[in-house]
Formats: structure tokens, sequence, C-alpha cells
């Protein structure tokens, strides 16, 4: 069964949980062949019942001692664009799709997501994009970040928020 696996980490992104959980954007997972949608929601507001996504078979928890294996399971991993998040699903080989929360106040997500995207690691997008990038998305574009390279990925981060 074709799965996508959102996280949020261990901050709060209702917006996110909102926008993948919508009618639309369901619909569009499913166009794409998508037929499972497991969400980390974290300290959000919101925890999403198994009914409430008509489209796809949903499932939701706040936390796990490991998100190893629901990334293992995912064909598409949806993330913040939190370092940890975003370095796991990498690492774990996934297609990767960051989504910026641009409500954040200082933002160095996004200077992440643009990194990982300009080196083709991922595509990014933010919350009020996320249903058109999933339409539209070209998975066959990324390249695979190479795990077990810790500094590589200082490197990495360094360029990316510009230290």
């Amino acid at each position: 069964m074709k799965t996508v696996f959102v996280t949020v980490g261990t901050t709060s992104f209702d917006e996110l949980i909102e926008r993948i959980t919508s009618s639309e954007t369901a619909q569009a997972l499913k166009a794409r062949g998508y037929e499972r949608l497991v969400l980390q929601v974290g300290r959000g507001s919101l925890l999403p019942a198994a009914d409430s996504c008509p489209h796809i078979k949903l499932e939701a928890y706040r936390f796990k001692a490991s998100l190893a294996e629901d990334i293992k399971q995912a064909d598409l991993v949806i993330s913040h664009a939190g370092a940890g998040s975003c370095l796991e699903a990498l690492g774990a080989g996934k297609s990767l799709l960051v989504v910026v929360n641009d409500k954040l106040m200082d933002n160095h997500q996004l200077e992440l997501a643009e990194q990982l995207c300009m080196d083709s690691h991922s595509l990014y997008c933010t919350c009020s994009t996320l249903t058109e990038t999933l339409k539209t998305m070209d998975l066959s574009v990324l390249q695979p970040f190479l795990p077990g390279q810790p500094k590589h990925f200082a490197n990495f981060l360094d360029k990316a928020l510009g230290v």
C-alpha cells in the first residue's frame, strides 16, 4: 500500500496537519496513487480521527520513541523543515517534500529547505502551496543524500544557514 508519512517532529504545526488532511489535498495524494497517510502531529492541537479523511486510509499519533519504522514504510515523507527530521528521511533514502512553516519569525527552516532543494535532495513548499506541489511534483529529479557522513552534513548545514 503506497504510503505518505508526515512528521512535524517535536513541534506544533497544525497548519500542515490541517492542509494535508483537507479533502483537496487527500484527493491529490489519491490521484498520485497514495492510499495510506500516517501523521506524526507532535504537540499540535489537532489529532485527526481515522475516519476524518474520506479519500485515504489515515493514522495519526503524537509521538513515538522512533520514527524509523514509519519512515522505512513510507514511499514519500512530508516533513517540517527541522534538520533532524529531514536528515532522518534522507538518510533512509526516501523521497522528501519539506513544508516550510512560513509563520515562524526567524526562519532558518527556509534556508535549509532551499539548500536541500538546490542540491536536488528534496522538494519544498509552504502550506499554501502544498496541494499544488503534490499535484505537480516530479520525484524522479531527486538525488540521494549519502548517509553516514556527519562532516558533510555539518558543512551542508553551515552552507545552508550561511555560517
